[in-house]
């Protein structure tokens, strides 16, 4: 049975409605459901992964169209979420979608070249390691489904997902590319935390203006040196990047350090990844700087956004 989008748009409840009659017959069809873009993956993930019912999540097919992919994950619109009232980016979505997919499907790939289509799939590859990429010759996405469930291979989908290529690479179970292909994996690890004025420079100039390549997908854990005992969530799709405090050190809900320093993962088409490591290690503190300590980094023009953090004793 088949939920198109526009219903299950007007009524998220839809689903379970649906799942629970199904279930009622242990022989009955299975349900295939279109989720929105507006509809978050991991929403979808999270009412049928480990459920104890007899509907369970078993495989998730993301339908891209292929020529206009690079320019989606670039894209700075936002997208209306189920309800109207709140909007996310539409390059966030996207790139959610393919990172926890279980098939990746590349639609009107016919009327691409074959460069740029191996440079797509490499792109996706990056994204999201465990997913199966296919080319669809239609430009629907109706025939691209049909044929991704012909050949859908039953994934075991849990709660807590590691299926995104950040996190393999973070986790060492991706390895980085060696700098000479189109489509640039990098894993960056710093010991020292970052002078926030020095940092904010380089995302003006390597992320959003793009002077090293198009970064396409970041995200892992950073510290800055002006709060530094905050661990920070790294988390960038296209023109967006957030900074948020993950962790606050010695709060009751964490029993030791998290992380220390900068730990991210890096997804870029065209990237000149020497340029951008040397620009990211002269944006942490200097010897000097580091003895200095916590006292002095407070002191430091800090451009980000406020965090309202504080431990837990």
């Amino acid at each position: 049975m088949l939920l198109p989008a526009g219903k299950v748009q007007a009524d998220v409840g839809l689903i379970d409605r649906t799942a629970d009659l199904l279930a009622r017959s242990t022989d009955g069809p299975g349900l295939v459901v279109e989720l929105p873009l507006g509809m978050p993956a991991m929403e979808a993930i999270g009412l049928f992964a480990e459920s104890d019912g007899a509907m369970r999540l078993s495989d998730m097919v993301c339908v891209v169209d292929a020529a206009h992919l690079l320019a989606d994950l670039d894209s700075p619109d936002l997208v209306p979420l189920p309800g109207g009232e709140d909007h996310a980016r539409r390059a966030d979505l996207v790139v959610q979608q393919i990172e926890y997919a279980s098939q990746v499907v590349l639609a009107g790939a016919s009327s691409l070249a074959e460069d740029r289509l191996l440079v797509l799939e490499a792109l996706v590859g990056a994204l999201s390691p465990q997913a199966a990429i296919r080319r669809s010759s239609g430009e629907g996405g109706d025939a691209a489904v049909v044929e991704a469930l012909r050949h859908r291979r039953p994934t075991r989908y849990r709660q807590e997902q590691t299926r995104a290529g950040w996190v393999g690479l973070l986790n060492g179970e991706v390895a980085p590319t060696d700098g000479s292909a189109p489509v640039e994996v990098l894993h960056y690890e710093q010991l020292r935390p970052f002078h926030p004025g020095r940092l904010h420079a380089v995302l003006e100039t390597f992320f959003a203006r793009g002077s090293a390549g198009s970064i396409v997908r970041s995200a892992g854990f950073c510290r800055l040196a002006s709060r530094p005992h905050v661990l920070a969530r790294w988390d960038q799709s296209g023109r967006s990047l957030v900074l948020e405090p993950l962790a606050v050190d010695g709060s009751a809900d964490a029993d030791e350090v998290l992380s220390f320093g900068q730990d991210l993962a890096i997804v870029s088409v065209g990237m000149d990844a020497r340029r951008l490591v040397s620009a990211l290690d002269e944006a942490v503190l200097d010897d000097q700087e580091l003895k200095a300590g916590p006292a002095a980094w407070s002191q430091y023009a800090d451009p980000f956004p406020h965090w309202n953090v504080a431990p837990d004793r």
